[in-house]
């Protein structure tokens, strides 16, 4: 890693994490999508090309059909809707939701969590339907969009599907966690977490909450019966350059065998650690690109965006990793710049959103056969960012 990245990077791009659904994901079938290089306003770039425009939501079922297994569900990021999105064909329908969604997580009742700008939406996925709206506690300032905005950002349920817990970016201040009660469908507590949340994850017996903050390159650990939260710096090149650096980090899978949080930075180290002794050691990665989405699939297997380089001279462009637990990576090239991924209930596709949060990004899906290693490009909603498989 070339020391002056850090120097010269501007600061590093916000994530969120969204928790995998089960169902059985339809298996592709060749639908491309073009892919414009956008300035991130709708604009021409400068050497001509065609901003990315979104995709229209077509009538591919009828408006009261239920949504089948294997529908995705992406968050628009460039819009106020969440988009259904048929795996083969595209787009279904959107439902507005609230500005600028970042993450979403799907329970097992089949109601999608959205973190926006200014609440938490309720969205009922069998029937598409939003079906409440719940502000948060935290002042984040006016409801706007970009990168940096204030509002929601990372979103994870716990183990029974009894609270929802979402990290709330507050601009230049540190975040905060807010729990919300799922069945009153209103916040209960709020806990002080580090800067800009762009993940949150919960352990797999609900104990524990990790709120995964960008700008303090730290994880927020909260006992999930106390609320207490106990910070632990996640910071494997150190924290030279403050808020100008890129290497910090992004978003966190929990490993099932062991409940640790995987971390991956710059296609180049694996943070693991251990949340209850503060303690991580680092494995070695082979991407060498700047990462951001993070997932593991129930057999251990981690799968990471990287979204292309920080110093093109030096880095490779946009991947994504295929982990498996005993270490061994195949690296899937990506076109353009990537931000999260969902995984298929068989575990043969991946699904990796466009939506980047800085310029480049498109507004689409790549399908990839984990297999055969074949891709494809799917249109689906406004710089979609958040994404599962119902």
């Amino acid at each position: 890693m070339n020391a002056a990245r850090t120097a010269r990077a501007p600061r590093a791009i916000r994530t969120s994490r969204v928790a995998l659904s089960a169902g059985t994901a339809l298996l592709a079938a060749a639908l491309l999508a073009g892919c414009g290089t956008g300035d991130g306003t709708g604009n021409a770039t400068e050497d001509g090309a065609e901003p990315s425009r979104a995709a229209p939501a077509t009538a591919t079922l009828p408006a009261d059909h239920r949504t089948p297994e294997g529908t995705l569900l992406v968050a628009d990021f460039g819009a106020d809707t969440v988009t259904f999105v048929d795996p083969e064909r595209g787009p279904i329908e959107s439902v507005k939701v609230g500005k600028a969604p970042y993450g979403l997580v799907v329970g097992e009742d089949g109601r999608a969590w959205v973190a926006t700008a200014d609440a938490v939406a309720v969205v009922d996925t069998r029937t598409r339907e939003r079906v409440d709206r719940i502000p948060y506690e935290t002042d984040s300032g006016p409801a706007t969009t970009g990168e940096y905005r204030g509002g929601g950002m990372g979103i994870a349920l716990s183990p029974d599907g009894e609270r929802a817990y979402v990290g709330v970016n507050v601009p230049d201040g540190k975040g905060t966690l807010e729990v919300i009660d799922t069945e009153k469908r209103q916040v209960t507590d709020t806990v002080p977490v580090g800067r800009r949340p762009f993940d949150v994850d919960v352990s797999k017996d609900g104990g524990e909450i990790y709120a995964t903050d960008h700008d303090s390159f730290d994880v927020t650990v909260v006992r999930a019966d106390s609320l207490k939260p106990r910070r632990i710096e996640v910071a494997p090149y150190g924290t030279e350059g403050g808020l100008g650096s890129w290497l910090k980090p992004h978003y966190a899978a929990v490993r099932p065998s062991d409940g640790k949080l995987l971390l991956p930075f710059e296609g180049e180290k694996l943070v693991v650690l251990d949340p209850r002794a503060g303690e991580s050691d680092i494995e070695p990665m082979k991407a060498n690109t700047h990462q951001h989405g993070a997932q593991v699939t129930d057999d251990g297997t981690l799968f990471a965006v990287g979204t292309g380089p920080i110093d093109p001279s030096e880095d490779e462009g946009p991947s994504l990793t295929m982990r498996t637990k005993d270490g061994k990576e195949k690296v899937f090239p990506l076109e353009g710049p990537h931000e999260d991924v969902a995984v298929s209930g068989d575990g043969g596709t991946a699904y990796v959103t466009g939506g980047f949060t800085r310029d480049g990004f498109w507004n689409g899906i790549t399908v990839i056969d984990l297999k055969s290693g074949d891709t494809r490009r799917l249109a689906a909603g406004e710089r979609p960012l958040g994404i599962a498989v119902l």
